[in-house]
């Protein structure tokens, strides 16, 4: 359960920084309806809310997460309402498991027609507490970017061969604004993904293979609940951040990216310097050195 101290309230403002996209639900419905469709990350928040409003919308769906007795809960919930789920464990930062899934998944649908790459590891936490968690971008890496990329390659293949798939990757809009201090393992694994799928796109697009990024804004889930700046900030629920991701699966627009984000993007790059210094400035103002012993 995530506790916040304030309401997510303020409808205005959060559909000015976290944007509102929504697909109504015959559309979807068209779009997905008898298709299978994976969903990674999906035994909670963002991932759980995508799976079963496009399990409503008439997708088989594959759950697929680390969690195995939370994934058939999630499961049996969507078959309970009258939805197709099938629940697949695996962890997405071991190759083999990786390799397993799609070949288990392959023999028992025969193809995905859409992959919603959703799971993620975030963590923030300054340099001067990492010098001894290498470990941090190791995992943060092996979640955010090489795990997700070796799903992809091993479903790339039968897509290519069917001409026929969609990839939607469940990015953060943190990749397209200034970098923040504290933040630097998430958002550089992040960023990876989001470069090296953009670059594979060119690739496979003529093999009508196409791909979406959704630049999500604040969602308030498990993942952000323990940052606790995050939970006073206006932000959107993780059914709010699903109809997001179902509009990119059932529009396939290049990129859904909420309206702050391009503008800051600018200023950034035009103003990089003096950007980097006021941020540096909070972080100076904000930082907490630890006692010495």
């Amino acid at each position: 359960m995530v506790t916040r101290k304030r309401p997510l309230g303020w409808p205005l403002l959060v559909a000015l920084t976290n944007g509102r996209s929504r697909v109504a639900d015959d559309r979807l419905a068209a779009a997905v309806g008898g298709k299978v469709v994976m969903v990674t990350g999906s035994s909670y928040g963002i991932g759980e809310a995508t799976a079963k409003r496009l399990a409503r919308a008439g997708a088989t769906v594959l759950l697929v997460a680390r969690t195995a007795e939370q994934l058939k809960v999630v499961a049996d919930e969507i078959r309970a309402d009258g939805g197709k789920a099938f629940d697949y464990p695996a962890n997405l930062a071991d190759t083999a498991s990786i390799e397993q899934l799609v070949a288990g998944v392959l023999a028992d649908h025969g193809h995905v027609d859409v992959l919603v790459s959703n799971a993620g590891k975030s963590i923030r936490r300054s340099v001067a507490d990492s010098y001894q968690r290498f470990h941090d971008i190791e995992r943060t890496n092996s979640v955010n970017y090489l795990g997700p990329a070796k799903l992809v390659l091993e479903l790339l293949p039968s897509m290519r061969e069917r001409r026929s798939g969609h990839i939607v990757n469940v990015s953060t809009a943190g990749v397209r604004t200034p970098p923040m201090a504290r933040w630097s393992a998430y958002l550089a694994s992040k960023s990876a993904f989001d470069v090296w799928l953009r670059c594979v796109s060119q690739e496979v697009r003529n093999d009508r293979v196409t791909t979406s990024t959704v630049y999500m804004g604040l969602v308030h889930t498990r993942m952000s609940s323990p940052t606790p700046l995050l939970n006073q900030l206006p932000g959107l629920s993780p059914e709010q951040a699903a109809d997001q991701v179902c509009a990119a699966v059932a529009n396939k627009p290049h990129n859904i990216t909420p309206p702050f984000v391009r503008p800051a993007d600018a200023i950034g790059n035009m103003l990089r310097v003096p950007t980097d210094r006021l941020l540096e400035q909070y972080f100076r103002r904000t930082d907490k050195p630890k006692r010495k012993p």
